[in-house]
Protein backbone atom coordinates (compact mmCIF):
# COMPACT_ATOMS: atom_id res chain seq x y z
CA UNK A 1 0.00 0.00 0.00
CA UNK A 2 1.39 3.39 -0.98
CA UNK A 3 0.89 5.96 1.76
CA UNK A 4 2.09 9.43 2.67
CA UNK A 5 3.18 10.63 6.07
CA UNK A 6 2.82 14.39 6.54
CA UNK A 7 3.82 16.27 9.67
CA UNK A 8 2.85 19.94 9.77
CA UNK A 9 3.57 22.21 12.74
CA UNK A 10 3.00 25.82 13.73
CA UNK A 11 3.25 28.13 16.74
CA UNK A 12 -0.28 29.54 17.07
CA UNK A 13 -0.30 30.69 20.69
CA UNK A 14 1.30 29.94 24.03
CA UNK A 15 0.62 30.26 27.76
CA UNK A 16 2.66 32.81 29.68
CA UNK A 17 5.18 33.55 26.93
CA UNK A 18 6.91 30.85 24.89
CA UNK A 19 6.16 27.83 27.09
CA UNK A 20 3.33 25.64 25.76
CA UNK A 21 -0.06 25.85 24.04
CA UNK A 22 -3.14 25.70 26.27
CA UNK A 23 -5.16 22.51 26.62
CA UNK A 24 -8.17 24.24 25.06
CA UNK A 25 -6.11 25.18 22.01
CA UNK A 26 -4.79 21.63 21.58
CA UNK A 27 -8.24 20.13 21.98
CA UNK A 28 -9.65 22.53 19.37
CA UNK A 29 -6.99 21.50 16.84
CA UNK A 30 -7.64 17.79 17.55
CA UNK A 31 -11.40 18.09 17.32
CA UNK A 32 -11.21 20.12 14.09
CA UNK A 33 -8.99 17.54 12.38
CA UNK A 34 -11.17 14.68 13.59
CA UNK A 35 -14.44 16.32 12.50
CA UNK A 36 -13.32 17.81 9.19
CA UNK A 37 -10.70 15.31 8.03
CA UNK A 38 -12.66 12.07 7.70
CA UNK A 39 -12.56 12.11 3.88
CA UNK A 40 -8.99 13.42 3.64
CA UNK A 41 -6.84 11.28 5.92
CA UNK A 42 -6.48 7.74 7.20
CA UNK A 43 -5.21 8.61 10.68
CA UNK A 44 -3.64 11.45 12.67
CA UNK A 45 -1.89 12.42 15.87
CA UNK A 46 -1.66 15.85 17.52
CA UNK A 47 1.02 16.84 20.03
CA UNK A 48 3.21 19.75 20.99
CA UNK A 49 6.89 20.51 21.50
CA UNK A 50 7.36 23.64 23.57
CA UNK A 51 4.94 26.18 22.10
CA UNK A 52 4.59 24.46 18.71
CA UNK A 53 1.61 22.30 17.74
CA UNK A 54 2.34 19.45 15.31
CA UNK A 55 -0.18 17.38 13.37
CA UNK A 56 0.96 14.04 11.95
CA UNK A 57 -1.25 12.69 9.14
CA UNK A 58 -1.34 9.40 7.25
CA UNK A 59 -3.13 9.52 3.89
CA UNK A 60 -3.02 8.41 0.27
CA UNK A 61 -3.06 11.83 -1.39
CA UNK A 62 0.68 12.16 -2.01
CA UNK A 63 3.12 14.87 -0.96
CA UNK A 64 1.92 18.44 -1.11
CA UNK A 65 -1.74 17.45 -1.12
CA UNK A 66 -3.91 20.56 -1.16
CA UNK A 67 -6.62 18.79 0.85
CA UNK A 68 -4.23 17.69 3.61
CA UNK A 69 -2.40 20.99 3.80
CA UNK A 70 -5.69 22.91 3.86
CA UNK A 71 -6.95 20.69 6.68
CA UNK A 72 -3.86 21.49 8.74
CA UNK A 73 -4.09 25.20 7.90
CA UNK A 74 -7.76 25.41 8.87
CA UNK A 75 -7.09 23.46 12.08
CA UNK A 76 -4.37 25.95 12.99
CA UNK A 77 -6.72 28.83 12.20
CA UNK A 78 -9.32 27.28 14.51
CA UNK A 79 -6.70 26.92 17.23
CA UNK A 80 -5.65 30.53 16.69
CA UNK A 81 -9.19 31.68 17.45
CA UNK A 82 -8.98 29.90 20.80
CA UNK A 83 -5.58 31.50 21.41
CA UNK A 84 -7.09 34.94 20.80
CA UNK A 85 -10.04 34.20 23.08
CA UNK A 86 -7.65 33.19 25.86
CA UNK A 87 -5.19 36.02 25.23
CA UNK A 88 -2.32 33.60 24.58
CA UNK A 89 1.03 35.01 23.53
CA UNK A 90 1.81 35.00 19.80
CA UNK A 91 -1.66 33.95 18.63
CA UNK A 92 -1.32 32.81 15.01
CA UNK A 93 2.38 33.72 15.01
CA UNK A 94 3.44 31.21 12.34
CA UNK A 95 0.47 31.85 10.03
CA UNK A 96 2.16 34.49 7.93
CA UNK A 97 -0.49 35.03 5.26
CA UNK A 98 -4.22 35.67 5.43
CA UNK A 99 -5.53 33.12 2.95
CA UNK A 100 -4.59 29.52 2.11
CA UNK A 101 -3.10 29.19 -1.37
CA UNK A 102 -2.91 25.45 -2.04
CA UNK A 103 0.09 24.43 0.06
CA UNK A 104 1.43 25.53 3.45
CA UNK A 105 5.01 25.74 2.18
CA UNK A 106 6.05 29.36 2.25
CA UNK A 107 3.06 30.30 4.41
CA UNK A 108 4.74 29.87 7.80
CA UNK A 109 4.07 26.32 9.06
CA UNK A 110 6.87 23.75 8.84
CA UNK A 111 6.20 20.56 6.90
CA UNK A 112 8.02 17.27 6.28
CA UNK A 113 6.55 14.46 4.16
CA UNK A 114 7.39 10.90 3.13
CA UNK A 115 5.64 8.95 0.36
CA UNK A 116 6.40 5.22 0.03
CA UNK A 117 5.11 1.70 -0.41
CA UNK A 118 4.42 0.32 3.05
CA UNK A 119 6.68 -2.50 4.16
CA UNK A 120 5.03 -5.43 6.02
CA UNK A 121 6.42 -3.79 9.15
CA UNK A 122 6.78 -0.02 8.79
CA UNK A 123 8.33 1.66 11.84
CA UNK A 124 9.22 5.34 11.73
CA UNK A 125 10.28 8.22 13.95
CA UNK A 126 8.58 11.60 14.17
CA UNK A 127 10.84 14.32 15.57
CA UNK A 128 9.89 17.89 16.44
CA UNK A 129 12.23 20.59 17.74
CA UNK A 130 11.56 23.96 19.33
CA UNK A 131 13.66 27.10 19.76
CA UNK A 132 16.05 26.19 16.95
CA UNK A 133 16.25 26.00 13.14
CA UNK A 134 16.42 23.22 10.50
CA UNK A 135 20.23 22.99 10.66
CA UNK A 136 19.88 21.48 14.13
CA UNK A 137 19.31 18.08 12.47
CA UNK A 138 22.48 18.29 10.32
CA UNK A 139 24.89 16.64 12.75
CA UNK A 140 22.55 13.84 13.93
CA UNK A 141 21.69 12.95 10.32
CA UNK A 142 25.34 12.98 9.26
CA UNK A 143 26.31 10.69 12.15
CA UNK A 144 23.23 8.47 11.92
CA UNK A 145 23.45 7.87 8.16
CA UNK A 146 27.12 8.24 7.24
CA UNK A 147 29.34 7.47 10.25
CA UNK A 148 29.84 3.82 11.30
CA UNK A 149 30.95 5.03 14.75
CA UNK A 150 27.27 5.88 15.33
CA UNK A 151 25.64 3.68 12.68
CA UNK A 152 27.35 0.25 12.67
CA UNK A 153 24.67 -0.94 10.26
CA UNK A 154 26.78 0.67 7.53
CA UNK A 155 29.29 -2.15 8.19
CA UNK A 156 26.95 -4.93 9.33
CA UNK A 157 24.18 -4.68 6.73
CA UNK A 158 25.40 -5.22 3.13
CA UNK A 159 22.49 -3.27 1.65
CA UNK A 160 23.20 -0.30 3.87
CA UNK A 161 26.87 -0.55 2.92
CA UNK A 162 26.13 1.09 -0.43
CA UNK A 163 25.43 4.25 1.54
CA UNK A 164 22.87 7.03 1.32
CA UNK A 165 22.28 10.05 -0.88
CA UNK A 166 21.85 13.40 0.89
CA UNK A 167 19.81 16.20 -0.68
CA UNK A 168 21.08 19.43 0.86
CA UNK A 169 19.35 22.79 0.44
CA UNK A 170 20.91 26.25 0.47
CA UNK A 171 18.30 27.95 2.68
CA UNK A 172 20.02 31.34 2.38
CA UNK A 173 19.11 31.42 -1.32
CA UNK A 174 15.73 33.14 -1.56
CA UNK A 175 15.06 33.22 -5.33
CA UNK A 176 14.12 29.54 -5.46
CA UNK A 177 14.95 26.12 -4.02
CA UNK A 178 18.70 25.62 -4.51
CA UNK A 179 19.73 22.01 -3.88
CA UNK A 180 22.63 19.62 -4.31
CA UNK A 181 22.73 15.81 -4.11
CA UNK A 182 25.81 14.18 -2.56
CA UNK A 183 26.59 10.50 -2.01
CA UNK A 184 27.98 8.98 1.16
CA UNK A 185 30.57 7.62 1.61
CA UNK A 186 32.35 8.81 -1.58
CA UNK A 187 31.53 12.49 -1.05
CA UNK A 188 31.63 12.43 2.74
CA UNK A 189 34.02 15.38 3.04
CA UNK A 190 31.85 17.45 0.70
CA UNK A 191 28.78 16.64 2.81
CA UNK A 192 30.65 17.62 5.97
CA UNK A 193 31.87 20.86 4.38
CA UNK A 194 28.28 21.95 3.75
CA UNK A 195 26.57 20.64 6.87
CA UNK A 196 28.98 22.41 9.23
CA UNK A 197 27.28 25.68 8.20
CA UNK A 198 23.90 25.02 9.82
CA UNK A 199 22.54 28.49 9.08
CA UNK A 200 22.92 28.11 5.31
CA UNK A 201 22.98 24.44 4.33
CA UNK A 202 20.46 21.93 5.72
CA UNK A 203 19.53 18.36 4.91
CA UNK A 204 16.21 18.23 3.07
CA UNK A 205 15.95 14.48 2.50
CA UNK A 206 17.93 11.24 2.47
CA UNK A 207 17.39 8.23 0.21
CA UNK A 208 19.02 4.82 0.23
CA UNK A 209 21.34 4.14 -2.69
CA UNK A 210 20.43 0.44 -2.65
CA UNK A 211 16.85 0.97 -3.83
CA UNK A 212 16.36 4.73 -4.09
CA UNK A 213 13.69 4.65 -1.38
CA UNK A 214 13.23 7.78 0.67
CA UNK A 215 14.24 7.35 4.31
CA UNK A 216 14.22 10.83 5.88
CA UNK A 217 12.52 14.17 5.27
CA UNK A 218 13.19 17.47 7.07
CA UNK A 219 11.29 20.76 7.04
CA UNK A 220 13.60 23.41 5.57
CA UNK A 221 11.60 26.65 5.67
CA UNK A 222 13.20 29.67 7.35
CA UNK A 223 10.64 32.09 8.71
CA UNK A 224 12.77 35.22 8.36
CA UNK A 225 13.18 34.41 4.65
CA UNK A 226 9.40 34.29 4.31
CA UNK A 227 8.35 37.19 6.52
CA UNK A 228 11.41 39.40 6.02
CA UNK A 229 11.60 39.98 9.76
CA UNK A 230 11.75 38.09 13.04
CA UNK A 231 8.68 35.90 13.62
CA UNK A 232 10.21 33.19 15.82
CA UNK A 233 12.74 30.45 15.23
CA UNK A 234 11.86 27.87 12.58
CA UNK A 235 11.30 24.93 14.97
CA UNK A 236 11.81 22.11 12.43
CA UNK A 237 10.10 18.73 12.15
CA UNK A 238 11.50 15.52 10.67
CA UNK A 239 10.28 12.04 9.68
CA UNK A 240 12.65 9.05 9.50
CA UNK A 241 11.87 5.48 8.44
CA UNK A 242 13.91 2.96 10.41
CA UNK A 243 14.99 -0.70 10.75
CA UNK A 244 15.82 -3.52 8.34
CA UNK A 245 17.73 -1.94 5.40
CA UNK A 246 17.55 1.53 6.94
CA UNK A 247 19.38 2.66 10.08
CA UNK A 248 17.91 1.24 13.27
CA UNK A 249 15.99 3.59 15.52
CA UNK A 250 18.84 3.46 18.03
CA UNK A 251 21.38 4.42 15.35
CA UNK A 252 19.31 7.46 14.35
CA UNK A 253 18.83 8.51 17.97
CA UNK A 254 22.30 7.91 19.43
CA UNK A 255 23.76 11.28 18.22
CA UNK A 256 21.23 13.14 20.38
CA UNK A 257 23.22 12.05 23.44
CA UNK A 258 25.83 14.67 22.42
CA UNK A 259 23.63 17.63 23.30
CA UNK A 260 25.22 19.47 20.38
CA UNK A 261 25.13 23.27 20.23
CA UNK A 262 22.58 24.77 17.86
CA UNK A 263 21.20 28.22 17.09
CA UNK A 264 18.11 29.43 18.91
CA UNK A 265 17.06 29.93 22.56
CA UNK A 266 16.23 33.47 23.76
CA UNK A 267 14.91 35.71 20.96
CA UNK A 268 16.29 33.19 18.46
CA UNK A 269 19.67 34.88 18.74
CA UNK A 270 21.94 32.61 20.80
CA UNK A 271 23.59 29.21 20.77
CA UNK A 272 22.50 26.47 23.15
CA UNK A 273 22.76 22.68 23.53
CA UNK A 274 19.90 20.61 22.14
CA UNK A 275 18.07 18.68 24.86
CA UNK A 276 16.15 15.46 24.05
CA UNK A 277 12.87 15.74 25.98
CA UNK A 278 9.73 13.76 26.70
CA UNK A 279 6.69 14.38 24.55
CA UNK A 280 4.58 17.46 25.22
CA UNK A 281 7.42 19.13 27.13
CA UNK A 282 7.44 22.87 27.68
CA UNK A 283 10.24 25.41 27.39
CA UNK A 284 12.13 26.24 30.58
CA UNK A 285 15.50 28.06 30.74
CA UNK A 286 16.31 31.27 28.79
CA UNK A 287 13.54 30.44 26.33
CA UNK A 288 15.23 27.12 25.90
CA UNK A 289 17.41 25.24 25.86
CA UNK A 290 16.59 24.09 22.32
CA UNK A 291 14.55 20.91 22.68
CA UNK A 292 13.66 17.94 20.50
CA UNK A 293 11.19 15.16 21.15
CA UNK A 294 10.82 11.91 19.25
CA UNK A 295 7.83 9.62 18.96
CA UNK A 296 8.19 6.17 17.41
CA UNK A 297 5.20 4.75 15.54
CA UNK A 298 4.35 1.74 13.47
CA UNK A 299 1.94 2.26 10.61
CA UNK A 300 -0.04 -0.49 8.86
CA UNK A 301 -2.56 0.13 6.08
CA UNK A 302 -2.26 3.77 6.97
CA UNK A 303 -3.28 3.30 10.61
CA UNK A 304 -0.97 4.45 13.39
CA UNK A 305 -0.19 2.61 16.58
CA UNK A 306 0.01 4.56 19.81
CA UNK A 307 3.36 6.42 20.00
CA UNK A 308 6.38 5.21 21.94
CA UNK A 309 8.06 8.18 23.62
CA UNK A 310 11.68 7.22 23.01
CA UNK A 311 13.27 9.96 25.13
CA UNK A 312 11.14 8.97 28.16
CA UNK A 313 13.76 6.62 29.62
CA UNK A 314 16.16 6.88 32.59
CA UNK A 315 19.15 6.98 30.22
CA UNK A 316 17.97 10.26 28.76
CA UNK A 317 17.51 11.74 32.23
CA UNK A 318 21.29 11.66 32.63
CA UNK A 319 21.73 13.28 29.22
CA UNK A 320 19.30 16.03 30.19
CA UNK A 321 21.38 16.76 33.29
CA UNK A 322 24.53 17.13 31.18
CA UNK A 323 22.74 19.32 28.65
CA UNK A 324 21.48 21.52 31.48
CA UNK A 325 25.06 22.01 32.66
CA UNK A 326 26.16 22.90 29.11
CA UNK A 327 23.30 25.38 28.81
CA UNK A 328 24.21 27.14 32.06
CA UNK A 329 27.89 27.21 31.15
CA UNK A 330 27.48 28.90 27.77
CA UNK A 331 24.98 31.36 29.25
CA UNK A 332 27.71 32.56 31.62
CA UNK A 333 29.18 34.32 28.57
CA UNK A 334 26.01 36.32 28.06
CA UNK A 335 26.31 38.31 24.83
CA UNK A 336 29.99 37.54 24.26
CA UNK A 337 31.58 35.48 21.46
CA UNK A 338 29.91 32.19 20.42
CA UNK A 339 27.23 32.51 23.10
CA UNK A 340 25.33 34.90 20.80
CA UNK A 341 24.81 34.39 17.06
CA UNK A 342 26.67 36.45 14.49
CA UNK A 343 25.18 39.68 13.16
CA UNK A 344 23.70 38.06 10.04
CA UNK A 345 21.70 35.54 12.08
CA UNK A 346 20.40 37.75 14.87
CA UNK A 347 16.62 37.57 14.82
CA UNK A 348 16.13 41.06 16.25
CA UNK A 349 17.42 44.28 14.67
CA UNK A 350 18.57 46.16 17.78
CA UNK A 351 22.27 45.36 17.38
CA UNK A 352 22.20 46.11 13.64
CA UNK A 353 20.60 49.48 14.30
CA UNK A 354 23.14 50.29 17.02
CA UNK A 355 26.01 49.39 14.69
CA UNK A 356 24.67 51.73 12.00
CA UNK A 357 24.50 54.58 14.52
CA UNK A 358 27.96 53.86 15.88
CA UNK A 359 29.42 53.56 12.39
CA UNK A 360 28.78 57.26 11.82
CA UNK A 361 30.76 58.13 14.95
CA UNK A 362 33.96 56.31 13.98
CA UNK A 363 36.90 58.56 13.08
CA UNK A 364 39.65 57.59 10.66
CA UNK A 365 43.21 58.73 11.26
CA UNK A 366 45.43 58.34 8.20
CA UNK A 367 49.12 57.52 8.72
CA UNK A 368 51.56 60.37 8.08
CA UNK A 369 53.94 60.42 5.13
CA UNK A 370 56.86 59.74 7.49
CA UNK A 371 55.20 56.63 8.90
CA UNK A 372 54.48 55.31 5.40
CA UNK A 373 58.10 55.87 4.30
CA UNK A 374 59.46 54.24 7.46
CA UNK A 375 57.23 51.21 6.96
CA UNK A 376 58.32 50.91 3.32
CA UNK A 377 61.97 51.11 4.31
CA UNK A 378 61.49 48.45 6.96
CA UNK A 379 59.93 46.06 4.47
Amino acid sequence: MKITLSIIKADIGSVGGHFKPSERLLERVRSYVEEEGKDVMLDFYVGHTGDDVAILFTHTNGKGSEDVHRLAWDAFKAGTEVAKEQGLYGAGQDLLVDAFSGNVRGMGPAVAELEFEERPSEPFLSLAADKTDPGAYNLPLYLGFADPMYCPGLMLNPKMGKGFRFTIMDVAYTEGDRRIELNAPEELYDIATLLRDTERFVVEKIVTRETGEIVASVSTSRLHNIAGKYTGKDDPVMLVRVQKDFPAAGEVLSPYAIGHYVAGTMRGSHNGPMMPVKRNSSIAFFDGPPIVNCLAFSVHNGKLTEPADVFDHPFWDSIREKVSEKAVEIRRQGFFGPAMLGENELEYTGITERLKTLDERFQVEMPTKEVILAAAKGS
